[in-house]
């Protein structure tokens, strides 16, 4: 539990799931807590270490998740993820990674996804649920529901409003501005006006220290896609300059657009590999031109690499040998910008016998791994994700099948390859120590061939189930 000092009390600032189950509260005197538990363990609130800790937080997801973070005190960030969200797979995707990095990071995790800074704030700290999706349009009639301090307004005013009967933001939503702005000032109808989306509320957000970074403004504002077009081409060209110097290639690039309404559009993009090619960084950030909606005109167009890394001065190719490579690299940009850089990718071998484990995806232009799948007995072209039962008939312990069922569909063995058997990973789990699989290459009377396996030596159940499954198709 920790604690703050409020003129010469102390109270309760922070407290555990533990602590709120035996009835211990935030704002509660410290002299009551400790007369509810004796062994309650106290430390003092180091509120200028936390403030710290939030803003390496707002970095560190920066490089990560958005152009525009900023740190939503005093415990929590919010970003703006409409220029990024697709480099992780849409909004949903970039939630689940957000919260699977933060339980890694065994911290605690809510998270809330919606049309403005002010839903997301309400929803991500008193909805009950840890991950909140929000539909567009649906935010602001899914907030009213919530308590007063969702609004983000002073305890004071909270507590003053309580006193009058208010409870909810419907409650105060439904009052007469006149009345409350009368009697609180307009701190209460600005709160309510920016969690409706009805006012702007722009976020300030944190820069990486030692940016690399490029800038643009103008007299007049701009808004034609050709005009943005021609200015990104020569932010890119600065930008590469400044990067050749310094030696760094970029491996992701933010692009905010200014506009005259006091708010910023951001574009991300992202290489596979580090990269200083003007042709085409500029292609990747004008193919996202689409997504920039210049408003009433952009005043200003910055241009920073997010993510730089080390990158060597190449020696020019004969014009005659093909550059394979850099060809690859470059489609690659283009489909993982579009697709998601999850989306493309490539398989590499893993040290394990048990076939659902021997593989791992890895980046498409990752460093070649050293290892090989087994060579011995060959393996399917087609692995299912999971192994599906099949009915058959054998004779155990060794025989293949006669015939199998699968997928409704009965079909006759023409010729059959195996046993391999395949031990489970007794270091893993105490329930591979016995465990074994048998496994079969079969072709049917249409000449299709499948990999086939029995769980168990056909002999001790010990060993496993003893029935049999599918678990891959050959080409």
């Amino acid at each position: 539990m920790l604690v703050t000092r409020r003129g010469s009390r102390r109270e309760i600032a922070a407290l555990d799931h533990v602590a709120i189950s035996v009835g211990l509260r935030k704002g509660m005197p410290v002299s009551k807590a400790q007369a509810m538990i004796k062994s309650l363990h106290v430390s003092d609130l180091d509120a200028a270490g936390d403030r710290e800790a939030i803003e390496r937080l707002a970095l560190w997801a920066l490089q990560r998740f958005s152009p525009l973070v900023a740190a939503d005190q005093p415990d929590g960030i919010v970003m703006d993820i409409a220029g990024a969200d697709h480099l992780h797979g849409g909004e949903e995707m970039v939630l689940k990674k957000i919260l699977s990095q933060f339980k890694a990071a065994e911290l605690s995790r809510k998270a809330a996804l919606a049309d403005t800074w002010g839903q997301a704030h309400a929803l991500a700290r008193y909805h009950k649920h840890p991950a909140v999706l929000i539909e567009p349009g649906q935010g602001a009639s899914i907030i009213r529901d919530l308590p007063l301090p969702a609004l983000r307004l002073p305890e004071a005013t909270v507590a003053a409003l309580r006193t009058l009967g208010f409870e909810t933001i419907r409650d105060l939503a439904s009052a007469p501005r006149a009345t409350l702005t009368l009697r609180f000032g307009p701190e209460i109808g600005r709160r309510i006006d920016q969690a409706m989306g009805l006012v702007g509320e722009p976020i300030e957000p944190v820069e990486l220290p030692e940016i690399i970074e490029v800038a643009r403004p103008f007299g007049e504002p701009i808004g034609a896609a050709d005009t943005i077009a021609k200015y990104i081409r020569q932010l890119v060209e600065r930008l590469v300059s400044d990067l050749e110097k310094k030696g760094l290639g970029a491996r992701r690039l933010d692009l905010l657009a200014h506009r005259v309404d006091n708010t910023t559009v951001t574009v991300r993009v992202g290489t596979a590999l580090p990269i200083r090619d003007t042709k085409r960084l500029t292609r990747l950030l004008t193919d996202k031109i689409e997504k920039i909606d210049p408003g009433f005109g952009i005043e200003q167009l910055r241009l920073r690499a997010v993510q730089a890394e080390s990158l060597d001065p190449a020696q020019m190719i004969n014009s005659l040998v093909d550059d394979a490579d850099q060809d690859v690299a470059a489609l690659i940009d283009v489909l993982s910008n579009r697709m998601g850089q999850g989306a493309l990718y490539r398989f590499a071998p893993v040290a394990s016998d048990i076939p659902e484990r021997s593989f791992q995806k890895i980046p498409p232009l990752s460093e070649e791994t050293i290892g090989d799948w087994p060579s011995k007995w060959p393996r399917p072209t087609r692995l299912l994700p999971y192994p599906e039962p099949i009915e058959t008939m054998a004779l155990l312990p060794d025989h293949p099948p006669v015939w199998f069922t699968w997928r409704g569909v009965r079909r006759r063995i023409k010729a059959a390859d195996g046993p391999e058997r395949i031990f489970g990973e007794w270091w893993k789990t105490d329930f591979e120590i016995a465990a074994v699989r048998d496994y079969f290459r079969v072709e049917d009377e249409t000449g299709e061939r499948y990999w086939i396996y029995r769980s168990g030596d056909g002999v001790d159940p010990e060993t496993g189930s003893l029935k049999w499954y599918l678990h891959g198709v050959f080409g």
